[in-house]
């Protein structure tokens, strides 16, 4: 299958260097502390964060920070198939472990002491890159909550097709056997939070897949600010905090 085409478009029309469209909502579930809704193209993640709150298990607990706790989960109507894991499963464990790391290294636990953060995260929709799709959701809903971040930290995917460097994978080119790099990235301190390469790569072609990845982040991250700022004005509006402009 060709993923470039000689014009220089993939499979979905973008360019090699395009992210796919992004789109945010925040506060869409009334029941949790911070929600938030993120769409990458086709794929859509939704998370829900409760807490800080007095921490569950007494062996958890810790008396100078506080502790993330996550789960992440496939919805069955996630993707066409119909057989679909549930959030027991291997790989939902360990992305769970993935984001949960990812989160602590986010938040400022040591603000939260002998406290616990609880973050839920569901795939609705499929279509590559969900991991990345669910830390942003996860960040968005956490600063939605309140919850106090070192950054926004921001996650995104490269990888490597017809010899060229591509940037946010779909599904179709998740699938196309090249090499994988997912990344999250603090914007402010310039600081790598995750990386996971699902095989190698040459030197100089890491190289320039991880400066793509990190320009997709910054991207990501500014978009995911300005949700988060329109959020907040709205906010401010609706309480008569502000007047309207």
């Amino acid at each position: 299958m060709e993923f470039v085409s000689p014009e220089g478009l993939r499979v979905d029309g973008r360019r090699p260097r395009e992210l796919r469209r992004i789109n945010c909502q925040l506060d869409v579930l009334t029941s949790a502390d911070g929600s938030a809704i993120f769409e990458m193209g086709n794929t859509k993640v939704l998370a829900a964060v409760f807490g800080p709150h007095a921490v569950t298990r007494r062996a958890d607990l810790r008396e100078d920070r506080a502790i993330v706790v996550c789960e992440y989960s496939m919805a069955a109507f996630s993707t066409g198939e119909r057989r679909r894991r549930g959030k027991g499963d291997r790989r939902s464990t360990e992305l769970s472990m993935v984001i949960r790391n990812t989160l602590e290294q986010a938040v400022l636990t040591e603000l939260l002491p002998r406290s616990q953060i609880d973050v839920y995260v569901q795939v609705l929709q499929a279509d590559g890159g969900t991991r990345c799709a669910a830390i942003n959701a996860a960040v968005l809903a956490l600063a939605a909550a309140g919850v106090p971040l070192r950054d926004l930290v921001a996650s995104c995917a490269a990888g490597h097709l017809d010899g060229t460097p591509l940037l946010d994978l779909n599904f179709t080119e998740d699938s196309g056997g090249g090499p994988d790099l997912a990344i999250a990235f603090a914007p402010r301190s310039e600081k790598l939070v995750l990386m996971q390469m699902d095989s190698r790569l040459p030197v100089e072609t890491f190289e320039t897949v991880l400066e793509l990845a990190r320009e997709g982040c910054r991207t990501i991250s500014g978009v995911m600010r300005g949700a988060l700022l329109e959020h907040t004005r709205r906010l401010a509006l609706a309480r008569g905090l502000v007047g309207a402009s």
